[in-house]
């Protein structure tokens, strides 16, 4: 059988993928380029999300598929990875389409929900018919959310009342709940509530004029006494520490995410210059070129190696914070090389989205910056690795 990623996995990782795997990632690979690619241009310069893709990626069953589950009822960790890398080396926002739904808002209601409620609401959300995401930065607070998280909730009798102010909030705007993490005023505890996007008192913003991942829409959302019923808070979700909890579940993506539009911009780029010619030949065949197309090769490879050794441990149960904390401040590292050289190789063309390469150059400084910074990711490493505490003196 033909490996999965003959370009970009020198070593191939992606052979430890089951044949039913292999066949699913293939089935999304042939998705993304007939039906994504094509419109990846134009959908970029409008800011537009491509909306209209949820629903055959929902068809193609990349979650809930009986041949991709294994006793627990889940699909395995490496092919997790391997899907968030096969989406993002086509666009990292529409993986973040498909993933705001189907792992960061499931996840938040599987783990965070009480068991009659994911028994309610977990088939409709694999199926997108509840559809949610997850808002949990606000205005003032990003990487300090947890010592500083404005959003209030009080309750009154059976009922919720939130206000506050939530940013950056992705797929809020095709959404029919929005998960928000909010301060009891009671016990200063931290709850979440799954309230309704056209309740009395939510507001939504489209945030505008993005340089990065503008395929995806992010909201600023107002929350002015949106009233929400305990029923639809989620019952296993009391403290911060169940929000880390949830955190370290999903933070480990975002190294195959980085991995992913590292093959993205190195396939782009190669294919640049082997088709560019000056002085007669290809591009591709001059020293200068080739040395940035091996260091970009030896990026993706060795981001790989750590996202796919991360993806064994979260299996095992054995991952820990500062395991998915290095991969982030790594691996971003490593994007942001790999996409400058992509960008460099393609010389002038490379600024023109129609090449690619412009669209991994600008979404390595988002990718960058969320789920953590790199800077607050270093220190929960070097806590680990020192057992002293840099973050506050």
């Amino acid at each position: 059988m033909t490996a999965l990623y003959p370009v970009s996995d020198l070593y191939g990782f992606a052979d430890l993928l089951t044949e039913a795997e292999t066949a699913k990632l293939r089935s999304l690979r042939e998705l993304l380029e007939t039906r994504l690619a094509p419109i990846l241009p134009d959908f970029w310069e409008r800011a537009a999300s491509p909306v209209h893709l949820r629903e055959p990626l929902r068809d193609l069953r990349l979650v809930d598929d009986p041949a991709l589950l294994g006793p627990d009822g889940r699909t395995r960790e490496l092919y997790n990875g391997f899907r968030a890398f096969e989406f993002s080396r086509t666009d990292i926002s529409t993986g973040m389409l498909f993933h705001g739904q189907t792992a960061m808002f499931r996840e938040l209601v599987r783990q965070g929900g009480s068991d009659e409620q994911v028994a309610a609401w977990d088939d409709a959300i694999v199926s997108f018919e509840m559809t949610g995401c997850f808002a949990l930065t606000e205005p003032d607070h990003g990487s300090d959310v947890a010592g500083g998280l404005a959003t209030t909730a009080r309750r009154e009798g059976d009922e919720w009342v939130l206000d506050g102010a939530k940013r950056w909030i992705g797929n809020a705007a095709y959404s029919e709940f929005v998960g928000v993490f909010a301060r009891d005023v009671a016990d200063g505890q931290v709850k979440v509530f799954l309230a309704r996007t056209d309740d009395p008192g939510m507001t939504l913003t489209t945030i505008e004029r993005k340089a990065a991942l503008r395929l995806i829409t992010n909201s600023d959302i107002a929350l002015d006494g949106v009233r929400v019923p305990e029923t639809h808070r989620l019952q296993r979700v009391s403290s911060f520490a169940d929000v880390s909890a949830l955190f370290r579940t999903l933070r480990p993506d975002i190294a195959w995410i980085a991995a992913g539009a590292q093959a993205g911009a190195y396939e782009a780029a190669l294919r640049y210059t082997l088709s560019r010619e000056q002085f007669g030949r290809p591009i591709a065949g001059f020293q200068l070129v080739q040395d940035k197309l091996v260091r970009m090769l030896g990026n993706v490879t060795a981001s790989l190696g750590m996202a796919v050794r991360l993806a064994e441990r979260r299996q095992a149960g054995v991952s820990r914070d500062e395991d998915s904390a290095l991969a982030k401040v790594w691996l971003s590292d490593r994007l942001r090389e790999t996409v400058a050289w992509a960008r460099e190789v393609v010389g002038g063309n490379g600024i023109v989205i129609d090449n690619d390469v412009a669209r991994f150059f600008t979404d390595a400084e988002a990718v960058y910056t969320y789920e953590g910074t790199r800077e607050i990711n270093t220190l929960i490493v070097g806590r680990a690795v020192t057992g002293l505490s840099a973050f506050t003196r």
